[in-house]
């Protein structure tokens, strides 16, 4: 019976195994690989726009922080105010990156590559100025709209958006964006 068996499935014609083709793969990778090059630019404006409102809210918070902790009567109560101040704040912050000490203190934000906050005195003491370099033109507008509420004068890319005689827009804000992570913002309190 052992031998009638093997005859029996010796005489049936070979099964093909099923699979892909060469061809069908190749088709299917290259689709992957047509997402994948859509898809990456608009996850990385994504991850941009949603740190906007955290960054926003820490350097609004550093505004009202340093104009509470100004000491009164003086004419120049910002004199001194350095990059360090806002990274002492930051430091142990999920959202910004310190590095350095002192003179040698770097803070960047994310919202750019290798975009840089820093902080100075403005109008002689009078006022402070944070300076946000390198923002990609998907924040320019949000972190405009954040600051606008904490900023007494604000430029982007030079041109003034904001101050006594100019009511904040976002519309204009956002037409003042260059596309690309190139934009750069000074926010002035007093």
């Amino acid at each position: 019976m052992g031998i009638q068996k093997i005859a029996l499935q010796a005489s049936r014609p070979f099964c093909r195994q099923r699979g892909f083709s060469l061809i069908e793969v190749s088709i299917v990778t290259a689709i992957v690989l047509l997402l994948a090059i859509i898809g990456i630019p608009a996850v990385g404006s994504y991850v941009i726009e949603n740190k906007v409102p955290k960054v926003g809210e820490e350097l609004a918070r550093f505004v009202l922080q340093t104009k509470v902790n100004a000491p009164n009567g003086s004419t120049e109560p910002f004199t001194g105010i350095a990059t360090t101040n806002f990274a002492n704040l930051v430091r142990q912050s999920s959202i910004f990156s310190v590095s350095g000490t002192d003179a040698t203190t770097k803070v960047l934000h994310g919202l750019g590559r290798a975009g840089e906050v820093t902080v100075a005195a403005a109008d002689l003491g009078a006022g402070f100025a944070i300076t946000l370099t390198n923002v990609n033109h998907v924040a320019c507008p949000a972190i405009a709209s954040v600051m606008q509420r904490v900023s007494d004068t604000m430029t982007v890319a030079g041109t003034t958006i904001k101050d006594a005689s100019t009511p904040y827009s976002a519309l204009s804000t956002e037409a003042l964006c260059t596309p690309g992570d190139v934009n750069t913002f000074v926010f002035t309190a007093s």
